[in-house]
């Protein structure tokens, strides 16, 4: 990708994050906790994006707002404990839901919910890009400066295009298909990417 097409994707994803009052308040709060390599990542991110290509309302149909951050020096789940509960004071009032997770962590519960062993991630990012569909990869954060860091390694084409590809990487197909089923419930407008078959390879 040209890097001013990235750069005009980036302002189109600004653009129609900043129609999501909410979103820039969790995107506030969130800066003010310090947390180390945060991101403002998955579905609330892109399903804003959702609403405003489709003329909904910005907030519609959003579980939760997620934040993730890697803290690497501590796996206690005391310290997490520490942060979720700071968080649900900082972001009290919001009338959302508000996750904080460090992804430092992942890899010592996943197994347990989901079945499949998770390595330990390296960062935030690396934990984005394994998400069940590859249009979910993308993650927002305001920097001290104002200025806002986006990471998203698939770019935004799907997200604006309202494609769900899937990410065979880590999460089993049947996490991949029971959360494109319940996102084709809020926005049937989108187009819904098989999982691939043995043998086809990656549709990523």
């Amino acid at each position: 990708m040209a890097v001013h097409e990235q750069d005009e994707q980036v302002a189109q994803l600004r653009s129609a994050l900043g129609r999501n009052g909410v979103l820039l308040e969790v995107l506030r709060r969130a800066a003010g906790m310090g947390l180390p390599g945060w991101y403002l990542t998955a579905g609330c991110v892109v399903q804003t994006v959702w609403n405003v290509v489709t003329g909904r309302e910005p907030g519609q149909g959003i579980k939760d707002y997620d934040v993730f951050y890697f803290d690497g020096g501590d796996l206690s789940w005391e310290a997490e404990d520490a942060v979720i509960r700071e968080g649900r004071e900082r972001f009290a009032g919001l009338g959302v839901e508000v996750e904080l997770r460090n992804e430092a962590r992942v890899h010592l519960w996943y197994e347990g919910k989901f079945g499949v062993p998770c390595p330990a991630y390296a960062s935030v990012e690396s934990a984005i890009d394994s998400f069940a569909a590859t249009t979910c990869c993308v993650g927002v954060r305001a920097e001290p400066d104002g200025r806002w860091r986006v990471y998203a390694p698939h770019g935004l084409a799907d997200v604006f295009g309202l494609v769900v590809r899937p990410n065979p990487v880590l999460a089993p197909r049947e996490v991949y298909e029971a959360k494109a089923a319940r996102w084709r419930e809020v926005w049937p407008e989108l187009t819904v990417l098989p999982w691939p078959e043995a043998g086809q390879g990656d549709l990523v």
